[in-house]
């Protein structure tokens, strides 16, 4: 995994390595995270704090779904005639055949351990446990623990109405539930809770016992899943998507209320303060907002908490479908604005960015959009109100722009990511209807329909080195790293490092799909290419300029925008050229 230092090469390519920057690069100030003594303690009184760990796992929580779904469909669907799904009915015969008296009474005391009465009252003992036991309430780790469960059982019921496959024919040893077979829903359970444990156990615990106590803990959701192949209720694919939904849920859950919001915070003990940008100059503030997702009731909302704030008197300057806001902003510079406050998504806010960069005026966000890819990155919560209250009383700083140009499309600078293939199709396909009605989750749905597109051949040269070959579902330039939900599509990127990222994702078949999934959620590519040349599924590059050549022309974005289909991509970094107010403070 590439560090967050200036100074960082090359994430991962097959031996080669990105040029190391040659200038200081101006950083955001790092998260603090708790330590682990100050994790019990309630979620620290920031705007939304709480509200924002309830939206990243709602949100998440749609793509867990959605992907456990998929699966399912995928295994009963196209997959069920390969390898290994054709071998499943040969185990679970063999341990039909395995069967005695004594294995039957031990596999229904470990099955009864994923059973949902137990589960349930597993999960409320500790809990209490947690709640009543220490000196001080470890209010976060029950909060955990419950809510994994929950999500566990919540995500189980979609999957059982939205894939239906029938138990294994042989012998069963217990009454079948009036559900699909897969997923194994005690497996799913035994998983959330034990593994949740476990994973309390090693983080809060000390002493040389809590180790072995955290393996004996893993290991009950995996003998729950054997009892349960073993007594005839489910196929080991079963089994497995269990154990997978149960640990997405703990992932979920615990990057949401473990490690505290995800926001920049203060500077760590020890280390030299970032130099601060000079607080907003008092002059007049413009707001450029975006009319299709910016109402006169939220207007007058926002004008309230300018007024608060001491920016009486702002002008509203409403975008058009021929001038999206970068008009408005460039008039609004001309004109001596102080502060320019942009209201709609990442869109909107690109085309201000346009306008402000160079300029050193501030620019505050203020989320209206689908994605607000941009503000979630920067720390700000998603509510209109509470964003502006946040940059209002945050400090400036500066953040890098991408700029980018190709055949076919005007140069422009882009704030969070730009790309070809996947995304860009499932930009395309997704319907201002469908966005309006879904949220964001429509962008998933869009996105696995376009799972089946074909795979991109590309020439990749970075910064001046010997061109790379390689094939691609998608390529994606990248600013920030953040998607929606939380979700680190691109960890290592930061908005100012002075330096852009690239990920291509060439996963090949479902086993390549699941070997990227767990890249992307484990934060670290599958590996690089070896002798035989074959890129991995997932790969990173970091780097000043880039060049992408494509074989075909490609589908294209621009923060979320599409742009006209393609041969060509090339992006360099213009540091520090983007002023915007961050929330100040540390966690």
């Amino acid at each position: 995994m590439p560090t967050d230092t200036p100074d960082r090469q090359t994430a991962f390519a097959a031996g080669q390595a990105s040029a190391v920057p040659t200038h200081p690069a101006r950083r955001l100030p790092r998260p603090r995270h708790p330590s682990a003594g100050e994790h019990h303690r309630d979620v620290p009184g920031k705007p939304g704090g709480m509200g924002r760990a309830a939206g990243v796992i709602a949100s998440t929580a749609v793509c867990q779904a959605a992907l456990m779904v998929g699966l399912g469909l995928l295994i009963t669907g196209p997959a069920a005639g390969h390898w290994p799904l054709t071998a499943e009915d040969r185990v679970n015969e063999a341990l039909e055949g395995a069967r005695t008296g004594t294995l039957d009474a031990v596999s229904l005391v470990v099955s009864e351990a994923g059973n949902t009465l137990t589960v349930v009252a597993g999960t409320l003992l500790a809990c209490l446990a947690l709640l009543l036991l220490p000196r001080l309430p470890r209010r976060r780790d029950a909060l955990f623990l419950a809510t994994a469960v929950s999500l566990q059982a919540l995500v189980f019921l979609v999957i059982t109405e939205a894939v239906d496959r029938t138990r294994p024919e042989v012998e069963r040893l217990d009454a079948s539930p009036p559900t699909s077979s897969y997923t194994s829903g005690h497996t799913g359970a035994a998983t959330a809770l034990y593994a949740g444990l476990a994973i309390l156990v090693l983080h809060r615990a000390k002493g040389p016992w809590r180790r072995p106590v955290a393996v004996l803990l893993m290991l009950v959701p995996l003998l729950v899943g054997v009892a349960r192949a073993y007594r005839g209720m489910h196929h080991p694919t079963d089994i497995a998507g269990g154990i997978l939904n149960g640990g997405l849920s703990l992932l979920i859950v615990g990057r949401a209320l473990l490690a505290g919001p995800h926001v920049p915070g203060g500077t760590p003990a020890g280390t030299e303060a970032p130099e601060a940008e000079p607080a907003p100059a008092p002059g007049p503030a413009v707001v450029v907002y975006n009319p299709t997702v910016t109402d006169e009731s939220a207007r007058a909302d926002l004008r309230r908490v300018l007024d608060a704030h001491g920016r009486t008197g702002a002008e509203f300057v409403p975008t058009t479908a021929d001038d999206p806001g970068e008009g408005q902003t460039r008039r609004a510079v001309e004109q001596g604005a102080a502060l320019v406050v942009v209201c709609g998504g990442d869109g909107t806010v690109r085309a201000a960015a346009e306008a402000l960069a160079g300029t050193g005026i501030p620019l505050a966000v203020v989320p209206c959009g689908t994605g607000n890819l941009l503000a979630r990155n920067l720390g700000l919560p998603v509510n209109p109100e509470d964003a502006l209250a946040v940059a209002l009383t945050g400090t400036p700083h500066r953040i890098d722009l991408g700029r980018i140009e190709g055949d076919g499309m005007d140069p422009a600078h882009f704030t969070v990511m730009s790309g070809a293939g996947l995304d860009a199709a499932m930009l395309e396909s997704t319907s201002d209807r469908a966005k309006a009605v879904l949220g964001w989750p429509a962008y998933v749905m869009a996105g696995l329909r376009e799972l089946r597109a074909p795979r991109m051949r590309l020439t990749v040269a970075v910064d001046g080195a010997p061109p790379l070959r390689r094939t691609a579902r998608m390529v994606l330039l990248a600013n920030t790293g953040k998607v929606q939900g939380g979700a680190a599509l691109v960890p290592a990127a930061r908005p100012d490092d002075g330096l852009l990222d690239l990920l291509i994702l060439d996963p090949r078949g479902p086993g390549g799909w699941l070997r990227a999934v767990a890249s992307l959620l484990r934060r670290q590519p599958e590996g690089t290419a070896g002798h035989s040349g074959r890129a991995p599924a997932v790969e990173y590059f970091t780097f000043h300029r880039v060049d992408l050549r494509f074989d075909a022309p490609q589908q294209r974005e621009l923060d979320g925008d599409s742009v006209a289909p393609g041969r060509r991509l090339s992006a360099e970094v213009r540091p520090g050229a983007l002023t915007v107010l961050m929330p100040a403070g540390g966690e």
